[in-house]
């Protein structure tokens, strides 16, 4: 019996990854999973980043989590911007937040997604001061409300501007224009 534990604990540590990136994204992958479950929607890598995919309605629960637990320790807001993707259906709008762990040179992409007939979410203002004017940014270009913001309005854009212009709801090129010739652009 004891041969067999033995054995076992042998193979689980030849079983661990040796490149400590790998270990990094096992430990958060790990670690959410643990603590939030099903609301842990997809993980993967992209460009040499760590990617998650989680609910909305857990989104501030789980960057708190990020920021407080002290093996992921991200307490850096890199960025907080929108996205519109028009074709997916009842998730086009979404908030991609790039977190950073300085000690361990870590970083981190997490994203939500949500219907556009409703762009309501929580702030992070509360965990990261630094998300008070991306997150004005954000409603400015996307119309994304930040719930709990202390103060949403518009950064760059006009107060009176009615619509939001990164949404892509509109034609990129003018069709009534006669000064062009679509054979200059390859087309």
């Amino acid at each position: 019996m004891a041969e067999e534990e033995e054995e076992t604990t042998i193979q689980d540590e030849v079983g661990e990854p040796q490149d400590p990136k790998l270990k990094t994204q096992n430990l958060i992958l790990s670690k959410l999973t643990a603590q939030f479950g099903e609301d842990l929607i997809n993980a993967y890598e992209s460009y040499g980043m760590t990617t998650v995919v989680v609910s909305k309605n857990r989104i501030f629960d789980i960057m708190k989590f990020l920021k407080e637990d002290p093996e992921l320790n991200f307490h850096f807001l890199t960025d907080e911007c929108g996205v519109h993707y028009p074709n997916n259906k009842d998730q086009e709008i979404g908030v991609v937040y790039h977190l950073h762990n300085f000690m361990t040179n870590n970083r981190l992409r997490v994203e939500t997604f949500f219907s556009i007939e409703n762009p309501v979410i929580d702030s992070m203002t509360s965990l990261w001061s630094a998300a008070n004017w991306m997150e004005r940014e954000t409603y400015d270009f996307y119309g994304i409300i930040f719930e709990g913001h202390p103060d949403l309005k518009r950064i760059l854009n006009v107060d009176d501007m009615d619509y939001f212009p990164m949404r892509k709801q509109y034609p990129l090129e003018d069709a009534t224009r006669e000064d062009k010739n679509d054979k200059m652009f390859g087309r």
